[in-house]
């Protein structure tokens, strides 16, 4: 069997064990690229040569960049401004949704405006009762028009300005490929506006995350943290100043609670810092108890603050609070706790307890299975909850604080490090996976993001697949596959008009960019086009720029891009999904790039 047998083979293969998910898609590539290896199609550093390239490293690299704006807040914050501007209008929100992903696709890529995006339009989705898969699959589809508005929105694009200079010719300029990009994005926003609802199927992903962003007020209605609060200022002289947060005897009185320490600068507090002179203690008890404490300690009634202030020092960018609940067989049971009780381990206090629904009181109570607490702490404290098999946690700290801290220091440093990169990605200073690891790396060493965070940001089935994708392009290459098809489809248009030249070139690159990496695909196509465009005598700019559009026009199943991967199971797409909407989209590019391409560069 020959070489261009096999990698049919293998291709057509692997294309049917990702329509009938009979295994893993990531087991499906990179058993493909397995099969190459053991027929000798490719070596095995062929075989493997894509886990170890640039692409793939930009792609986790850009991974790691969303996630910081996720934990930092940016989008949760782009996600309310996107909602509030949406209103309540379906169409509003997807036309905002489709604009801004082509124009940050524009600046780093269909790949990093994807993932960028990602968790802010799910959030947007839940927050407005609309199923994610009705906004995933346009924002995927938007990012591959914005990808054609500049020069560097895809390295296809840069590869076809090289082939240019190549030629004696002039190179695409930063903005040369607008006049085709702003219709392909106003016809792509339209289609998709009028059809979409009909197009685009309506289903629910595996992992949709819940709308947190009245649930710090939920949790204190619950457990009536604003009932009987009083507000007292630490002067000089206080016996308390100095005394850590962790060890605070409130006079052994179990009717007292600590809700909230506030500093006079209104700044996020530590549990285990010690008192200041200013400091605001908030507490929850007895009116005859707290005036006692405050005589004892030397302590000024201040006026009862807002509920908004009180809950700004309980859940801010660096503490926040957890519900917890008591589980059968727990080491716990049995321990006496009470409302303003520091945990054993210092790093986390008991807010309030509940028994059936029932406020347990500022008595020490003795904990039984099914009793649930709300603890205040660090955020890092409260994640660590997640592994702690004596409790069960009812919503991730992770997500809740994604989901509802303000906009904060962190969020500006993760802006500030994207900015760096789009600029670096746009000036074109440093080469791509350069500035997409560099800025990976600043953010895990500025603490925006930790280590473990990064780990989990990064889809590991979407690069593995990316990854094998990339030995079936050297295969389809080196055996000459490619170029087979790609003579064959030229000897059919023989001399006919420039017109169909320019149709032949866009339906082979569109095909071949079902099955392979646009990238991959421009490799191959690029040298097909001159050779046809100069046999027929038809302008070699035309032919180039219609093979750039075809590269954008990745449609059509969630193999063609690696985007249309990365929403598929937040979608819960499945396979057949993409060509309903996908078709439709692709006959508008064929028109830009067959009709409209030679009105800009004349055949």
């Amino acid at each position: 069997m020959s070489g261009i047998t096999i990698t049919f083979v293998a291709v057509a293969a692997m294309v049917v064990l990702f329509a009938t998910n009979l295994v893993p898609a990531a087991v499906a590539a990179l058993g493909a690229a397995l099969v190459l290896y053991a027929s000798g199609v490719l070596t095995i550093d062929q075989a493997l040569a894509g886990f170890g390239d640039p692409t793939v490293l930009f792609i986790g690299a850009l991974f790691v960049v969303s996630a910081s704006l996720d934990a930092s807040g940016v989008t949760a914050w782009v996600g309310r401004l996107l909602t509030r501007h949406a209103g309540q209008s379906a169409r509003r929100l997807l036309l905002l949704t489709m604009l801004l992903a082509s124009i940050l696709a524009a600046l780093i890529g269909v790949s990093g405006a994807v993932s960028a995006l990602l968790p802010v339009v799910i959030l947007a989705a839940v927050r407005t009762g609309r199923s994610p898969s009705q906004l995933l699959m346009p924002l995927a589809f938007a990012t591959h028009a914005g990808s054609m508005l500049v020069l560097t929105g895809s390295l296809v694009n840069v590869l076809i300005s090289n082939a240019k200079r190549e030629l004696g010719l002039p190179g695409l300029g930063f903005f040369d490929l607008t006049v085709i990009g702003l219709p392909l994005l106003a016809g792509t926003i339209a289609i998709v506006l009028l059809l979409g609802d009909r197009l685009v199927p309506r289903r629910t992903g595996r992992a949709i995350p819940e709308d947190f962003s009245r649930h710090s007020g939920t949790l204190v209605a619950q457990y009536g943290l604003f009932d009987d609060l009083s507000w007292l200022e630490v002067p000089y002289g206080s016996p308390l100043i100095g005394t850590k947060r962790a060890t605070l005897e409130l006079g052994n009185d179990p009717t007292l609670g600590i809700i909230a320490l506030r500093s006079a600068q209104d700044g996020p507090e530590p549990v285990d810092r010690v008192v200041l002179v200013g400091d605001i203690l908030v507490l929850r008890g007895e009116a005859a108890a707290i005036e006692r404490f405050a005589t004892e300690h030397r302590l000024i009634r201040r006026q009862t603050g807002r509920p908004a202030e009180v809950g700004q020092a309980l859940f801010n960018p660096t503490s926040g609070f957890a519900e917890v609940v008591i589980p059968p067989r727990s080491r716990q049971i049995g321990q006496a706790m009470f409302p303003g009780m520091i945990t054993p381990n210092g790093d986390l206090m008991v807010l309030a307890l509940q028994r059936r629904g029932e406020s347990l009181g500022p008595s020490p109570t003795v904990l039984a299975a099914g009793d649930t607490l709300l603890l205040q702490g660090d955020w890092a404290a409260l994640e660590a909850l997640v592994r702690d098999p004596d409790v069960l946690v009812v919503d991730n700290p992770d997500l809740v604080r994604r989901q509802t801290v303000a906009f904060g220091g962190a969020g500006r440093i993760a802006i500030a490090v994207l900015a760096v990169m789009v600029l670096l990605l746009a000036t074109g200073a440093v080469p791509r996976v350069v500035a997409g690891l560099g800025a990976a790396c600043v953010l895990l060493a500025l603490r925006v993001l930790t280590i473990e965070q990064a780990y989990r940001a990064i889809n590991w089935t979407a690069l593995i697949i990316i990854a094998s994708l990339m030995s079936l392009a050297i295969a389809m290459e080196q055996t000459g596959a490619a170029q087979a098809m790609a003579r064959a489809l030229v000897d059919l248009v023989g001399n006919a008009r420039p017109h169909a030249l320019l149709a032949a070139l866009f339906v082979l690159t569109a095909l071949l960019c079902q099955l392979i990496s646009s990238t991959a695909t421009a490799l191959i196509v690029i040298p097909v086009a001159l050779s046809a465009s100069g046999t027929i005598g038809v302008s070699p700019r035309a032919a180039l720029v219609s093979v750039a559009v075809a590269a954008a026009a990745c449609f059509l199943s969630p193999l063609a891009a690696s985007v249309n991967l990365m929403i598929q199971g937040p979608g819960g797409y499945r396979f057949g999904d993409y060509w309903k909407l996908g078709s439709v989209l692709m006959v508008w590019f064929f028109l830009i790039g067959v009709y409209l391409v030679p009105v800009f560069w004349p055949v």
